[in-house]
């Protein structure tokens, strides 16, 4: 796979088919309909790893051989996402033909099987990529490039922050996709109107019964009736998310969990994407070239939705981001390698396979 400025151009000046007008379509049909990857699902292989605090991770590692030195694209899920969300796919179909490794690394609870420890996953969650991208350092000998989507984004440009300097002996590369790298913007714009009726419920609906499970693991761990009682993603903070992970309140964790005031301190190569019509981030929150470090490239493209991105026509496919994105990461590392031959010589070209 050959960096080609075509895809960055394409990704920069991003126009969605037709047939989807509108961030919500843009966001929802591509998450539901579009296809995903170009062939077969991708299969994993999966490897829990214990972690220093007693409990442990799950990463899927795609399953195909990859010598050792190639590049290793490192992919942190979003908010209730696994290595089975359509942007989790589509990333592994690019890897795959790429001949690149790649791997997810599930945050705690987002495996399939309820972690041990009181703890979940958060937003600003930087010591557990710490602890993964560390861990996969220690033992592939090739580039690593981050992507991180949606709450794994913000969570690693807080990480790619935090360490400066010294995140550059640890990966090449990193990208956040559809972040809301301002929480307390993200978080209240989610809360009202459609996203309260449509996303929260949504979100709420798998995250409330994960939470009375922990509960029913750690007693007394939080307020289990006040929890039933959450409408909106505020209150699931409030009571839940900020108090068990060390934060006082939802404002608290928002304003500390998020990334926009650390991006300064960003030095690798860094990509933020955020489509201005993204449902869930408000484009009034979204980061400006002076706010950010420079090493760090802004890609803010009118269409797109969250983590939407369609092409093609009907029913589209989700492939063109996850090209851009992995040719930027390249590019920005210093790497050139093969293009396959499955690939289209420009993203808006849909392959037969399609």
């Amino acid at each position: 796979m050959r960096p080609r400025s075509s895809t960055s151009e394409f990704m920069r000046n991003y126009r969605a088919p037709w047939w989807l007008p509108g961030g919500n379509l843009q966001t929802i049909w591509p998450a539901l309909v579009a296809r995903r990857t170009r062939g077969p699902v991708p299969a994993y292989r999966r490897e829990r790893w214990d972690t220093p605090d007693g409990d442990f991770v799950d990463l899927d590692f795609l399953d195909r051989d990859v010598k050792p030195h190639r590049p290793m694209v490192v992919l942190f899920h979003g908010l209730e996402g696994s290595s089975r969300s359509h942007y989790s796919e589509a990333f592994a179909d690019v890897a795959w033909r790429g001949k690149l490794s790649y791997v997810v690394p599930h945050f705690r609870g987002c495996s399939g099987e309820m972690n041990r420890a009181p703890r979940a996953y958060h937003s600003g969650d930087h010591e557990e990529i710490d602890f993964i991208l560390r861990g996969l350092r220690a033992r592939h000998q090739g580039p690593i490039l981050g992507v991180g989507v949606s709450l794994g984004g913000n969570a690693l440009l807080r990480w790619a922050a935090e360490n400066g300097e010294e995140a550059g002996r640890v990966a090449a590369a990193v990208a956040a996709v559809c972040s809301p790298l301002d929480l307390a913007a993200g978080g209240h714009h989610i809360g009202r109107g459609f996203n309260r009726m449509v996303y929260t419920t949504m979100f709420l609906r798998t995250m409330k019964p994960k939470a009375l499970a922990k509960l029913a693991q750690h007693p007394g761990l939080f307020d289990g009736e006040a929890l039933l009682r959450a409408r909106d993603l505020y209150e699931f903070d409030n009571i839940f998310t900020a108090p068990v992970h060390g934060f006082t309140s939802t404002e608290d964790y928002w304003a500390r969990a998020s990334a926009k005031p650390h991006l300064p301190r960003v030095r690798i190569p860094a990509l933020a994407l955020n489509a201005l019509n993204d449902p869930f981030v408000p484009a009034s929150s979204l980061p400006r070239p002076e706010e950010v470090s420079a090493t760090t490239t802004l890609w803010q493209p009118r269409h797109g939705g969250h983590v939407g991105f369609p092409a093609g026509t009907p029913p589209g496919h989700v492939l063109a981001m996850p090209e851009a994105v992995t040719s930027w990461l390249l590019q920005a590392a210093g790497i050139v390698t093969e293009v396959p031959e499955h690939w289209p010589e420009h993203p808006m070209t849909v392959p037969a396979a399609l």
